[in-house]
């Protein structure tokens, strides 16, 4: 198994934990795991085209650069509302925002937007 091949594995097992998540209820979990993912396909991709490590960074808009990657207004605003609630779900301490206490809805839609932009971006590794 080759490197990127091995991002790739783990950013799907961390969409089959969120999805998992989702089944036991817990909702900032799903959203943790969500960001995980897209985060690990970044780093796939970023490894695939570049031959280089990732930076080991957590900003889902600025992996996206490093990756050259042209994308829509839309996914932008959404890897940038992903990157907020993941660092809201490991810092509790930071101000109230609109990243606290997901609900099924909430994690749900984030779960199935999730799948789409993993999806989108690991047909950018063939």
């Amino acid at each position: 198994m080759s490197v990127p091949d091995e991002w790739v594995e783990r950013a799907r097992y961390d969409l089959d934990t969120a999805r998992a998540m989702l089944d036991a209820e817990r909702f900032l979990y799903v959203i943790f795991c969500c960001q995980q993912a897209v985060e690990k396909a970044l780093k796939a991709l970023i490894l695939k085209r570049s031959g280089k490590t990732p930076p080991r960074l957590h900003n889902l808009p600025r992996l996206a650069e490093v990756a050259e990657l042209e994308i829509s207004t839309d996914r932008a605003e959404f890897l940038l509302w992903l990157t907020i609630a993941y660092v809201r779900s490991r810092y509790p301490t930071l101000p109230a925002g609109a990243h606290e206490s997901p609900d099924r809805v909430v994690a749900a839609r984030v779960l199935s937007r999730t799948e789409e932009t993993c999806e989108w971006l690991l047909t950018l590794l063939a």
